[in-house]
């Protein structure tokens, strides 16, 4: 008897090793751009590292990432809060960083989403400057830039203060005309250049612009030295990224949330623009920045 139940286990075990072999990966689906390759990197190799097998499908556009995730295709994924909040709920309301992160949480959760720990950083529309001429105009918020260009306006109408954005914001409902509203910012329209979002940063750097449109992440705002200017009256919605994974995968695989959170605690502003740097300045690859960094943290 000892001698069959022996068997019997052995069995068993060899047939939950096999399954757990066979399992099928989990799915992460990351969007087109530096950042996103980052973080799609950094989730593969650790995961791996710590037993999960993990499949990365990269370029993913956001709507479709979201619709498969509700529909199972695939598990997780790196969200910004302010996506959900605006393009998957329909909220404009303005709300606080931690607003906007517990209604996420709480609508999609409903679908079967959870919203895991976000990290520090936030990833929003700003205005920035060249650092060095911004700090000799002294011009650190967006309402101490409205009042130089009103003041340009006043005092010397023909030499225009150039505002450099991109095609989609110049045109939104919710884009340039409430944010002149919100700052009292009466522009003219030879005052506005409308250019492709990636050539805002060289246009402020290069002088062609005085200020322009740009994402506060972006790795060209530490490589070309330019200064972000605080959106004091808080126009701009928070993007927070954070993992959200399907609740039904998280449940069957434990360790999956706190291997997120060990992610989520090493990353801020200006860690991942340092490493958005290293991909667009130094033009490193996303997977050499990843393994790079985690070795440094000693989680590889």
């Amino acid at each position: 008897m000892k001698i069959k139940n022996l068997l019997r286990v052995t069995v068993a075990s060899i047939a939950l090793l096999s399954a757990s072999l066979h399992a099928a990966p989990l799915v992460l689906a990351t969007k087109s751009f530096t950042e996103q390759h980052i973080l799609s990197a950094l989730t593969v190799l650790y995961l791996q590292k710590k037993g999960f097998q993990v499949e990365a499908k990269t370029n993913i556009a956001t709507v479709i990432s979201r619709n498969a995730m509700i529909n199972k295709q695939v598990d997780m994924t790196w969200e910004y809060t302010g996506t959900s909040l605006i393009i998957f709920n329909h909220i404009n309301k303005r709300m606080s960083p931690q607003q906007s992160y517990d209604t996420v949480k709480r609508l999609d959760a409903r679908l079967g989403l959870v919203w895991l720990k976000p990290a520090d950083m936030n990833n929003t529309y700003a205005f920035a400057m060249q650092r060095k001429r911004a700090d000799a105009e002294h011009i650190s918020t967006m309402s101490q830039m409205a009042a130089k260009i009103e003041h340009i306006r006043q005092t010397d109408p023909d030499n225009n203060w150039l505002l450099g954005l991109d095609l989609e914001f110049a045109g939104r409902s919710d884009g340039m005309k409430p944010l002149q509203e919100a700052y009292n910012m009466p522009l003219d329209r030879p005052q506005i250049r409308q250019m492709d979002p990636g050539l805002v940063y060289n246009a402020i750097r290069d002088g062609f612009v005085d200020a322009g449109l740009i994402y506060t992440t972006d790795g060209r705002v530490k490589g070309f030295d330019l200064k972000v200017l605080e959106d004091d009256k808080g126009f701009f919605p928070s993007y927070a990224v954070t993992p959200v994974v399907r609740k039904d995968t998280l449940d069957a695989n434990p360790g999956l949330e706190q291997a997120f959170d060990t992610l989520t605690s090493l990353l801020n502003n200006d860690v991942i623009t340092t490493l958005n740097a290293r991909v667009d300045i130094e033009h490193q690859t996303p997977q050499q920045v990843a393994r790079d960094f985690l070795k440094q943290k000693g989680l590889l």
